[in-house]
C-alpha cells in the first residue's frame, strides 16, 4: 500500500547486492522524490559514505554474500547521526530484527517491500509496535530463528555457529539455503 502522506527523504543510501532489485527499488524511490545512492557491497558503501555531504536515510540489505549489511550501521550513524536506517532482507527473523535495532536500525522489513513500505518504515516511530502474527510460528520457522540467533551471537561465523549448534558446518550451510517461505510465518 503506497502512502501519500509519507515524506520521502531527500537523500537515501541503498545497499543491495541484487542489481535488478536495486534498480527497481531505486526507480520506485526516485518517483517519490528520493535521490538514491546505490552500493552493492560494504566496501563500496563505505567509500560512498565518505563522498556524501548529507544522508537522511539508508536501506540496508542484511545478507550481501560474505558481507553483512548490519556492519554498515555503526559507521553510517557515526558520520550521519540523524540518518534513519532500515534493514531490508529476504532472511527475516525475530533475532535478526532485534540485532538490527540494537545496532541502531529504525526498522526491519522482509523482502519483497514496495517503495511505500520502505518509506512507511522510515517514518514509523521505532517504538511503535509492529504487526505480529496471530498464529504461533511453525517448527521450521522456530528452527530458522534459532539458527539466526546463534549466527548473530557468533558474528555470522558459520563454523563457530555450527559448533555451538552441535552440527557440521556443511549441514548448517544446507539449512541456511532452505530458508522458510512466508507461509512458515503461519501455523502449519
Amino acid at each position: 500500500m503506497e502512502s501519500a502522506h509519507v515524506t520521502a527523504p531527500a537523500s537515501l543510501l541503498l545497499l543491495e547486492d541484487d542489481e535488478l532489485l536495486a534498480s527497481q527499488t531505486r526507480r520506485a524511490l526516485a518517483r517519490h522524490g528520493c535521490q538514491v545512492h546505490w552500493a552493492a557491497d560494504l566496501a563500496a558503501a563505505r567509500a560512498l559514505l565518505d563522498t556524501l555531504p548529507a544522508l537522511e536515510a539508508a536501506v540496508l540489505d542484511q545478507n550481501l554474500g560474505a558481507d553483512n549489511g548490519l556492519d554498515l550501521i555503526a559507521p553510517l550513524l557515526a558520520r550521519f547521526p540523524e540518518c534513519r536506517v532500515i534493514v531490508l532482507t529476504g532472511y527475516g527473523s525475530i533475532a535478526a530484527a532485534v540485532a538490527a535495532t540494537r545496532r541502531g536500525a529504525r526498522n526491519y522489513l522482509t523482502k519483497p517491500a514496495s517503495a511505500g513500505d520502505i518509506l512507511d518504515a522510515l517514518e514509523r516511530d521505532p517504538g511503535e509496535p509492529g504487526a505480529l502474527p496471530e498464529a504461533p510460528p511453525s517448527l521450521q520457522r522456530l528452527e530458522w530463528e534459532h539458527i539466526q540467533r546463534v549466527l548473530d551471537a557468533h558474528q555470522g561465523n558459520i563454523s563457530r555457529a555450527a559448533q555451538a549448534l552441535g552440527i557440521h558446518r556443511r549441514t548448517l550451510q544446507r539449512r541456511l539455503k532452505k530458508r522458510p517461505s512466508p507461509t512458515h510465518f503461519q501455523q502449519d
